[in-house]
C-alpha cells in the first residue's frame, strides 16, 4: 500500500534524511524512533507530501505522492498529518474543530461522529470551549479527534502524546491504536517514548543522522538490537564482554537489558550494589562487577553497599548472538 523508495530530502540547517526504503500494508502501524534531530519529523512530512524530494519516491497504492511544486495545498488528500503545532482554529470550539473537515450537508451525522470522538478522547468537558482556552494536552486530543473525524487511509502522527498528562496517556494510547486497528487505518508515528512503540507498533524504524539503521518487526528490533544506540532507545542497556559471562558466539560484546539480569542467592556472579532506584514493580539497581557497572532488576529492596550475587537469562541472550 505505502511504498517508500530511496527517499532523500535536505533543507537548510538540517541534516535531512537519505536512503529511506520501506513498505507498509493496509492497517500496519510503524513507529519511527531515534534521538532528537535524527530526521523523524522530516520523514513524516516527506511521506505526507509536504516537501519536494531531492531523490526517491513515495507511492500510496499506485499513486505517487508529490510535493508542493505539484500541489497548490501540500499534503496527500487520502492522508492526515498531525503536526506538533496541532493546526487548530483557536477562536472556535473543540466540537467545531473536530467537525471542520466533515460535509456541511449532513449536520446530524457530523454531530454523531464528533460525539463519538469526543467520548473516545475524553473531551466532553471542553467540547464547547474555544480552543485558545485549552491546555496543550487538551489541544492535542482535539487535534487527534479532528484528524480521525473523516477517517484517512493513512495517518501520520508526530509525537502524538507529548503534551498529554501521564494519567490520561495510557488509556488514550490504547483507545487510539485500537480505533486505528479496528478501522484498518495505516499509521506511521514519530515518538521518543518506548511506551508508544512496544505495545502498539507492528514495525519499528530507527533513524540516526537521517538514515534508517533498522527496519523490522518491533519484536525483533527490541529483542535483537543491532547496537547499543538501538537498544538504548528502549531504556537502559548493558554492553558486556561475551566471554566473561559464558556467552561466546559471533560477537565479543553482547547487549543485555536490565530485566535479563536477576539478583538471586547463590548465583554465579558476585558484585556490590552502588545505586538503587525504586520503579514501582521492581528496583533498578547498579552493580559494580569487576570494576564494570552493570544495571539489573530486583524485586526485593536492596541497599547501596550490599554484596549480592546475580545471574543472566542466557537462553534469551544467546539467541541474540546467533
Amino acid at each position: 500500500m505505502l511504498k517508500v523508495k530511496d527517499l532523500a530530502y535536505f533543507h537548510k540547517g538540517d541534516t535531512g534524511i537519505t536512503e529511506i526504503n520501506f513498505e507498509l500494508q493496509k492497517g500496519d502501524h510503524l513507529a519511527v524512533i531515534g534521538e532528537s534531530g535524527c530526521g523523524k519529523s522530516t520523514l513524516i512530512k516527506s511521506v505526507y507530501g509536504f516537501f519536494d524530494l531531492q531523490k526517491g519516491s513515495v507511492y500510496w497504492k499506485d499513486e505517487e505522492i508529490l510535493g508542493p511544486a505539484f500541489n497548490l495545498v501540500p499534503g496527500f488528500r487520502k492522508f492526515k498529518h498531525l503536526s506538533q503545532e496541532f493546526d487548530l482554529m483557536p477562536f472556535t470550539t473543540s466540537e467545531e474543530n473536530i467537525q471542520k473537515f466533515l460535509s456541511r450537508e449532513t449536520p446530524s451525522q457530523n454531530k454523531k461522529r464528533s460525539d463519538e470522538l469526543i467520548d473516545l478522547f475524553d473531551l466532553e468537558e471542553v467540547k464547547h470551549q474555544k480552543v485558545k482556552t485549552l491546555s496543550g494536552g487538551q489541544k492535542q486530543r482535539v487535534a487527534i479527534a479532528q484528524a480521525l473525524a473523516n477517517p484517512p487511509e493513512l495517518i501520520l502522527l508526530d509525537e502524538p502524546f507529548s503534551h498529554i498528562d501521564q494519567f490520561l496517556k495510557h488509556r488514550l494510547r490504547r483507545r487510539l491504536f485500537q480505533f486505528l486497528k479496528k478501522n484498518k487505518i495505516t499509521c506511521m508515528f514519530a515518538t521518543h517514548d518506548a511506551e508508544d512503540v512496544l505495545p502498539f507498533s507492528d514495525f519499528t524504524m530507527i533513524l540516526k543522522d537521517g538514515k534508517s539503521i533498522d527496519f523490522r518487526p518491533t519484536f525483533q528490533v527490541y529483542n535483537q538490537p543491532k547496537n547499543v544506540y538501538c537498544a538504548s532507545l528502549f531504556g537502559d542497556v548493558n554492553s558486556l564482554e561475551a566471554s566473561e559471562f559464558g556467552l561466546e558466539g559471533h560477537q565479543e560484546k553482547v547487549l543485555v537489558y536490565p530485566h535479563e539480569i536477576d539478583i538471586q542467592e547463590n548465583a554465579t556472579y558476585k558484585g556490590r550494589i552502588i545505586s538503587s532506584y525504586f520503579k514501582g514493580s521492581h528496583y533498578l539497581v547498579e552493580i559494580d562487577y569487576k570494576f564494570t557497572s552493570i544495571f539489573a532488576t530486583s524485586k526485593a529492596e536492596v541497599y547501596i553497599g550490599d554484596e549480592i550475587s546475580f545471574g543472566l537469562d542466557k537462553e534469551k541472550i544467546m539467541k541474540r548472538l546467533n
